[in-house]
C-alpha cells in the first residue's frame, strides 16, 4: 500500500460525510465542464451558421447558468477540500506529538530532535499540500478524461483516433518525470534534517564555537551541507521546470493536429465547424486535465517521501511496550530491584551496563558513584524507564517496571536528570509540573528543600517571574535547583536524582542533604553523585566501575574494603 494512503486511511475514514460532499461537487463541476462545448457547438451549428438569433440567446443563457453553477460548485469543493486537508494536518501533527510522549529516550534519539521537527512542522505540512492538490485537481481528472473522451467520440469517431496516440504519449511523459522526481525528494528531506540539526546545534552552541576560535569552520561546515541542499532543490526544481513546458508543448502540438485533421474533415462536409469547434475544447480538457494531474504528480514523490517519515514515526512502537497485562495499583513501598540487567546502545559493541543485580531498600537513601562513563546516569534511566533493558529485568514493589501504567509510573518514580530542562512559563508553572495542585506553601517548601527558595524570593515577581525556554534567563545552579523542587513537590515513592550537588559548594551540599532526608521520610532515594563528601550519609553506596557494580555498602566499609573507593577518594583529596 502506498505510505500515504497507509497514512491517511484512518483520518479520512472519519471523514467520510465530508469526502462523500466533495466528491459529488467535483462530479458536478466536471459534468458542467463537459456540458458547455455541446452547447457552444449547437450555437455554431445552428445559430451563427442558420442565423437564428433566439437560438443563440437561449443557448446562450443556457451556457451561462451551467457556467455559474460549475463555478459554485468548485467554489464549494475548494472550501471543503480546504476543510478536510486542515483538519487531516492538525490530527497528524497531533498524533505525532502524542507518539514521540511515548517513545524512550534511545528511540527519541534514533530519530533525533531535528528529524522529529521537521516532520511534525514540514513533512506534516507537505503530506496537507499534496492531499489539498489531489482533492482539487486529482480527483476530477477520471471523470474528465472518460467523459471527454466519450464526448469526443460522439463528435467524432475517425477524429478521436488522435487521442490513442497523444494519451498514452503524455502519460508515459509524466510517469518519467515523476520516476526521475522520486529518489530527488527523498534525498531532499533528509538533507532538510541534516540542516535543521546543525543550524540548532549551532544556536545552543554559539557560545562554545566562538570561546574556541571556531566559527569560520563551523560556517564552512554548514555551507557544505546547505550546498548539497541547494544542489538537490536545483536538481527538482529543473525537472518541475522542463515538465511544464514540456506537456503544454504537447497538448499545443494535439491541438494544432485536431485543427488540420478536423480542417481537412469540415473541408469535406465530414463534420461541422461547431462539432470540430467542441472536439478540439474536449481535446483539450482532457490533455490539460491531464496536466493538471501531472503537476500534482510532481508533488507526490515529496509527499509520499514525507508520508514514509512520518509513518516511520507513528509505526514505531514504544520498546516499553508489553504484551502484558498493564499494572495500575502499587502498594506504594518504593522497593527497587534490578536482576541481571543489560543495556547497550543499537549497534554498540559494548553494554553501557553488564550484570547488574541490584536491591534499593523501601524508604532508604541509596547513593550511586563512580568515574565518568561508567554509566550512573544510565542506572537511574533503566529505573525510571526511560531506558528499555536489553536483558533482565528492573522491578518496583515487585512489579515487572514494563507493565506499569504510564500515569502509575509518572505518580511513582519522580526523575531530576542530569540537565534539567525548563519551559517557558514562570517560576510556579514549571514547578507545578510535578504536581498541578500543588499550593503557593507547597512550591515554596519544595524549594527551600531544593536550597532554592532564597534566590526565588529574590527575583522581581517570586513565583510569577517568567522563565524563558529552557531556562536561559537562569544560571545552571538555579536551573538545577528549580528542576530538583519539581521533583520533590510529587512526593513520589521513588527519588531518583542525577547529581543534584554538581552546581553547588559543599556547604550548600551538605544543608540540601539533611533536608531531602527530612523531606523523603520513608520514601525511596536514589541519588548519583560525584563527591563523596555530599553522599557519605547514605543508607547505601553503590560503586559502578565500567558498568559493573564493583561494591555495595556503607561509607565507612566501602572505604576500609574497596580499592577503588579509595582511589575516587582520593582523586578528591578525602581523609
Amino acid at each position: 500500500m502506498s505510505p500515504v494512503l497507509r497514512l491517511l486511511r484512518p483520518p479520512t475514514a472519519r471523514r467520510t460525510a465530508a469526502i462523500a460532499v466533495l466528491v459529488v461537487l467535483q462530479l458536478a463541476t466536471a459534468f458542467l465542464t463537459l456540458y458547455l462545448p455541446t452547447l457552444n457547438a449547437d450555437i455554431i451549428d445552428n445559430g451563427i451558421v442558420r442565423g437564428d438569433v433566439g437560438l443563440i440567446v437561449r443557448l446562450g443563457l443556457w451556457m451561462l447558468g451551467a457556467a455559474l453553477l460549475a463555478f459554485l460548485c468548485s467554489v464549494g469543493a475548494l472550501y471543503v477540500s480546504t476543510e478536510v486537508t486542515v483538519a487531516l494536518g492538525q490530527e497528524l501533527r497531533s498524533a505525532l506529538f502524542d507518539r514521540v510522549q511515548t517513545l524512550s529516550a534511545r528511540e527519541t534519539d534514533r530519530f533525533g530532535p531535528a528529524s522529529l521537527m521537521t516532520r511534525t512542522t514540514n513533512d506534516v505540512q507537505q503530506v496537507q499540500f499534496l492531499c489539498l492538490a489531489v482533492a482539487t485537481m486529482l480527483v476530477p481528472v477520471p471523470v474528465t478524461a472518460l467523459g471527454g473522451i466519450v464526448m469526443a467520440l460522439r463528435v467524432d469517431v475517425p477524429l478521436s483516433a488522435l487521442l490513442v496516440f497523444s494519451l498514452p504519449a503524455l502519460l508515459a511523459l509524466a510517469g518519467y518525470f515523476v520516476y526521475r522526481l522520486v529518489p530527488l525528494s527523498r534525498r531532499f528531506q533528509g538533507q532538510l534534517d541534516t540542516v535543521n540539526r546543525m543550524l540548532g546545534e549551532h544556536i545552543a552552541g554559539s557560545r562554545v564555537i566562538r570561546a574556541f576560535g571556531r566559527a569560520a569552520y563551523e560556517r564552512r561546515r554548514f555551507e557544505r551541507i546547505d550546498d548539497e541542499l541547494l544542489e538537490t532543490a536545483l536538481a527538482i526544481g529543473r525537472q518541475m521546470s522542463l515538465m511544464a513546458p514540456t506537456t503544454v508543448l504537447f497538448a499545443s502540438v494535439s491541438s494544432v493536429a485536431a485543427l488540420w485533421i478536423g480542417g481537412h474533415r469540415v473541408d469535406d462536409a465530414g463534420l461541422t465547424v461547431g462539432s470540430l469547434s467542441a472536439f478540439v475544447y474536449y481535446l483539450t480538457y482532457i490533455l490539460t486535465s491531464v496536466t493538471g494531474a501531472t503537476a500534482v504528480m510532481t508533488m507526490l514523490p515529496r509527499g509520499m517521501a514525507c508520508a514514509e517519515r512520518i509513518q516511520e514515526v507513528l509505526g514505531t512502537t514504544p520498546e516499553k511496550a508489553s504484551g502484558k497485562a498493564t499494572v495500575t495499583e502499587l502498594p506504594g513501598q518504593g522497593r527497587v530491584e534490578m536482576h541481571g540487567v543489560e543495556f547497550r546502545y543499537p549497534g554498540a559493541d559494548e553494554a553501557v551496563l553488564s550484570d547488574i543485580s541490584l536491591l534499593v531498600p523501601p524508604g532508604r537513601t541509596t547513593a550511586v558513584i563512580g568515574a565518568m562513563g561508567s554509566g550512573k546516569s544510565t542506572l537511574l534511566g533503566l529505573i525510571a524507564r526511560r531506558l528499555p533493558a536489553t536483558d533482565g529485568v528492573v522491578r518496583i514493589d515487585g512489579v515487572d517496571l514494563r507493565t506499569l501504567d504510564g500515569g502509575l509510573l509518572t505518580r511513582t518514580v519522580g526523575l531530576m536528570a542530569q540537565q534539567p530542562h525548563l519551559f517557558r512559563g514562570t517560576v510556579a508553572s514549571n514547578i507545578r509540573l510535578g504536581d498541578p495542585r500543588a499550593s503557593d506553601e507547597e512550591i515554596w517548601h519544595a524549594l527551600e528543600t531544593a536550597q532554592a527558595r532564597e534566590f526565588v524570593a529574590r527575583l522581581p515577581e517570586g513565583l510569577d517571574t517568567p522563565v524563558a525556554q529552557g531556562g536561559s534567563n537562569l544560571s545552571g545552579g538555579q536551573r538545577q535547583r528549580l528542576a530538583l523542587a519539581r521533583t520533590l513537590i510529587g512526593r513520589p515513592s521513588v527519588y531518583l536524582l542525577d547529581d543534584p550537588f554538581s552546581a553547588l559548594d559543599q556547604a550548600t551540599s551538605q544543608r540540601l542533604m539533611s533536608a531531602l532526608a527530612r523531606h523523603t521520610v520513608g520514601s525511596t532515594v536514589v541519588i548519583v553523585a560525584q563527591r563523596v563528601n555530599a553522599i557519605k550519609g547514605a543508607d547505601q553506596i553503590v560503586l559502578l566501575n565500567k558498568g559493573r557494580i564493583v561494591s555495595v555498602g556503607t561509607h565507612g566499609s566501602l572505604r576500609r574494603g574497596s580499592a577503588v573507593y579509595r582511589e575516587i577518594l582520593a582523586s578528591q583529596a578525602e581523609d
